[in-house]
């Protein structure tokens, strides 16, 4: 396995982040976007998750270049899904098959476990993904559901997996009220 470190994002990681999920909007089913954004766009998606206390991180190889990045941002925006997050990782071609992937997932988890928050939720685009269900099963998610036929794109209808993942003992007590994670909508 070839050297990676893993780190906070930057507002400089934004042409290469953006690279990356041109390639996914265009190649294939992570995201269910079309057109791939601007960097104007994604650096404002960054800005908006960072300025809520979100975690935003990146995967880079040896010589520094960034390969992959990694984020939690809300599940959904109602007040009462505050403690639950959804998870995000794209990898450039070639940072894949490397255990990057499973880096970035591992530490997204130990940041958002460390925020407070209580569970976690992947929402997989396609059934076929499997690379992407077995990396977070790997990591203890559970499958949880399917929504069928809820993308259309290249020309077919896609499923939606739903995976989730507890935190901080998960349902088990009621979280802290007075010190709720990331910002409310």
């Amino acid at each position: 396995m070839s050297a990676f470190t893993i780190r906070d994002a930057e507002i400089d990681d934004i042409a290469a982040i953006t690279r990356i999920y041109e390639h996914a909007v265009l190649n294939g089913t992570a995201t269910y976007e079309l057109v791939p954004p601007d960097e104007t766009e994604m650096a404002a998606r960054m800005l908006n998750l960072t300025r809520q206390d979100y975690p935003y991180i990146v995967a880079c190889d040896g010589d520094g270049a960034v390969v992959a990045y990694a984020y939690a941002g809300p599940f959904r925006t109602r007040p009462a899904y505050r403690w639950s997050v959804e998870d995000s990782i794209y990898l450039a071609p070639e940072a894949k098959g490397r255990g990057i992937g499973t880096a970035l997932l591992r530490r997204l988890l130990e940041l958002c476990e460390a925020k407070g928050f209580r569970q976690m939720i992947a929402v997989i685009g396609g059934s076929d993904h499997q690379p992407s269900i077995r990396l977070h099963a790997k990591l203890g998610f559970t499958h949880i559901g399917i929504f069928q036929g809820s993308g259309f794109k290249f020309g077919r209808w896609i499923d939606t997996v739903l995976m989730q993942y507890p935190l901080n003992g998960g349902t088990a007590t009621a979280p802290d009220e007075t010190a709720y994670p990331g910002t409310l909508s």
